[in-house]
């Protein structure tokens, strides 16, 4: 059996304000192998980049509080180390990349010196010249000439920056890195490229990968297994041939699959998922895609669904509890 990296148990994150109290994260259970790739699909506002965070111990202090749930990163719990024990885990053991390539960088200091201060902070018995000689490497890795690294981030386009932030992001061979839509200020030919170098990347170093998107072409593209998230809950998990070629389905993941073009087909319009996602300060009792499902029940009002697992697929709906129903394909 594969070997568990990360391991997040019913996790549940609340940001507080002075207006309300939002739910953003309601027992979200998660897991990813060594040397695997995770896609975590959903639509802005589902809880994405804040399970990132969460792993990351990133919430903005004193808004985002972490109510309830465990992380485990190989069998070491996240949540009882110290900050300081914290500062030297992130980069090392696990880093993140984050989505906006222009604002990651600090604009007053070389790009050299940025991948070198990851390297100086967590390899401290290294010399000068063999930091250089590292961010050398790296930067020839992400396909940039080392001679550029005392330029500074306005001096590259976005598709290199974004690359700078991989290097950095990889510089000390993480376990874990976490991918928050690293390609959505970029255009698409360069999203390709940025995309197939991280998957490159990724397997050199033997590095495991939570990949945030909302592009299912490259879920299906770089990933292994497949999360869709709606509302704060993982409603679907499995493989990505349970999810892409399976016949048994969330009616939301129906619906992604909806949103897509399909060039052999000939329509006007695309089939939009109607409505928009519940309130996170006041999350409904039952199912939170109720309002917007073409398949609800009375039962989905007020009940909230457990996973329905068969094998390496598990849904999240009560059709699949109520078989009478029948069950959801695509």
């Amino acid at each position: 059996m594969t070997e568990k990296l990360l391991e997040i148990r019913d996790l549940h994150v609340m940001y507080r304000t002075d207006d309300d109290e939002i739910y953003a994260l309601n027992g979200v259970d998660l897991s990813v192998e060594a040397g695997t790739t995770l896609g975590l699909v959903g639509e802005t506002g589902a809880g994405k980049t804040t399970t990132a965070l969460s792993v990351m111990r990133l919430l903005p202090d004193k808004v985002g509080i972490v109510k309830k749930g465990e992380i485990f990163l190989e069998g070491r719990s996240l949540m009882r180390l110290t900050e300081a024990d914290m500062r030297l885990l992130r980069g090392n053991d696990v880093s993140m990349i984050f989505q906006d390539p222009m604002t990651s960088l600090n604009p007053i200091h070389t790009v050299g010196d940025q991948i070198a201060e990851v390297l100086k902070l967590h390899y401290p018995d290294l010399g000068g010249d063999a930091i250089e000689a590292k961010v050398d490497e790296m930067m020839g890795m992400v396909g940039i000439p080392a001679e550029r690294k005392g330029e500074y981030p306005h001096q590259f386009s976005g598709g290199m920056k974004q690359r700078i932030v991989i290097a950095i992001a990889l510089a000390c061979n993480p376990k874990l890195l976490l991918a928050d839509e690293p390609t959505t200020a970029l255009d698409v030919t360069i999203q390709a490229q940025v995309l197939k170098m991280m998957d490159e990347l990724k397997r050199k170093f033997g590095t495991s990968m939570i990949l945030i998107t909302h592009d299912l072409g490259v879920v299906a593209q770089i990933c292994d297994r497949v999360a869709i998230m709606y509302a704060g809950e993982i409603i679907e998990l499995g493989t990505v041939e349970d999810i892409f070629e399976g016949r048994r389905h969330h009616p939301y993941t129906i619906g992604l699959f909806g949103s897509i073009p399909d060039m052999t087909k000939k329509t006007r319009r695309l089939s939009p998922i109607e409505g928009l996602m519940p309130d996170p300060a006041s999350p409904p009792s039952g199912c939170g895609f109720v309002e917007r499902c073409p398949r609800r029940m009375e039962i989905c009002f007020g009940v909230s669904p457990d996973a329905a697992v068969r094998g390496t697929h598990s849904v999240r709906c009560h059709l699949f509890a109520h078989p009478e129903r029948g069950a959801t394909t695509r």
